[in-house]
């Protein structure tokens, strides 16, 4: 325990804390609350549904992630120069979409809104690296933790906080004082220490393809090296499976809307934020291996929750405990396998080889969960769900034949 209470202690710990209350800040402000803003203003249901397409930049992140690696301008390093020019971009943008009015220029804050999801993922890409290259190999369970639980907090100041301002004041306000909490998160980039250099690609062409040489090299081939990212795919499949149908079967189960609410309200947030540190934990004092392990159990085993809820009459402390049991066991397997991730990368190509590995990360959950309405039409709620726990089997089986791949931890 001694070991976890200094983690607490080093200014790195509270850096990864605020850097990821900055990675947080700006993902809604093209979402929830744009969303809000176009809607209120009348703008017609059409576009507001294609504005979803803004949010690209976050899923295609790795095309530029080799330039982070291979160039950087400026004495503040070059992690921090990234960073630091990603946030002042993201000042730029958030501040004119501030001086807009959807009525009359809905073309200006759609390209503002390209503005800050290409900069919001820049800065994502830089930030990782920093992390990775920042914390120790046995702190990066806990840094994992501490950059999600500020990142939550990003989320929380604008959906939360926002609307709440934008009642009061308008949205415009929203997005002026929005901005100029960016500008406080630049401040804070600027007196940050610069993590070790360990050397960038002399050229371009190599910025591009030494990432994924290096990638299969160290891991002994082709073979091996795409065990390893159908291991990141597979990991929390089956939990991207239940959750993505989650809200559609409870509605099905004869809960209301005001019920499902209220319960993920009080039973959804604190077992997340309790699994990520547990996991955070686990990963530091006994190692990935078995951080990874024990969450990939725990989330099988909660899927199968959902199971029960299909078998039993309408219950209120049954949906609250699956609720908290699966959010809990989420939170485990998201800490430990963003630490896993962090892990895998070679600090001299961090910024693309995580990018890449956390687009993989993600396949599950925007690409991989479409066919799951299919499912259940299909097999019903309760096959869909047992099915769903059993897809953590495979992942289980490849972490424990690769357990070679977390050797020298």
């Amino acid at each position: 325990m001694n070991e976890v209470l200094k983690f607490f202690l080093y200014r790195r710990t509270w850096i990864a804390l605020l850097m990821g209350f900055s990675s947080g800040l700006p993902l809604l402000l093209t979402i929830t609350v744009l969303q809000a803003w176009l809607t209120q203003a009348e703008v017609n249901l059409a576009t507001i549904g294609l504005m979803g397409l803004v949010g690209l930049p976050y899923n295609v992140k790795f095309l530029w992630a080799p330039l982070i690696d291979r160039f950087y301008l400026s004495s503040l390093g070059r992690r921090r120069f990234w960073i630091f020019f990603s946030q002042t971009a993201l000042v730029i943008f958030i501040l004119i979409l501030g001086f807009q009015d959807p009525k009359n220029s809905i073309h200006l804050i759609i390209l503002s809104s390209l503005g800050v999801t290409f900069f919001s993922a820049t800065q994502d890409i830089a930030i990782d690296a920093y992390r990775r290259e920042s914390l120790l190999d046995n702190e990066q369970g806990l840094g994992a933790m501490m950059y999600t639980y500020g990142y939550r907090l990003g989320m929380l100041l604008v959906s939360a906080g926002g609307l709440i301002i934008a009642d009061e004041y308008g949205f415009n306000t929203v997005y002026l004082f929005m901005g100029s909490i960016m500008l406080i998160t630049m401040i804070i980039t600027y007196l940050s220490p610069e993590p070790k250099n360990y050397g960038s690609p002399k050229t371009l062409a190599n910025a591009f393809v030494l990432p994924i040489k290096d990638f299969v090299e160290r891991y002994n081939g082709w073979g091996q090296a795409l065990l390893l990212l159908l291991f990141i795919v597979l990991y929390k499949l089956g939990d991207n499976f239940a959750s993505h149908m989650s809200i559609p079967f409870y509605l099905a189960s004869g809960y209301t809307n005001t019920e499902i609410g209220t319960v993920v309200k009080l039973f959804g947030l604190a077992p997340l934020l309790l699994g990520i540190f547990i996991g955070g934990i686990i990963n530091l004092k006994w190692g990935l291996f078995y951080s990874l392990m024990l969450a990939a159990i725990l989330q099988g085993l909660s899927t199968f929750g959902f199971a029960l809820i299909d078998i039993y009459e309408k219950n209120l402390i049954l949906l609250s405990g699956v609720i908290s049991f699966e959010n809990l066991s989420g939170g485990m397997g998201t800490a430990s396998l963003l630490a896993f991730m962090a892990y895998i990368t070679n600090k001299k190509f961090t910024a693309t080889q995580f990018a890449l590995l956390s687009a993989l990360a993600a396949l599950p959950r925007v690409i991989l969960t479409a066919p799951t309405g299919w499912m259940v039409l299909q097999t019903g709620w309760f096959v869909f769900f047992i099915v769903s726990g059993l897809i953590a089997i495979p992942g289980i089986i490849l972490l424990v034949y690769g357990k070679k791949w977390m050797d020298g931890e």
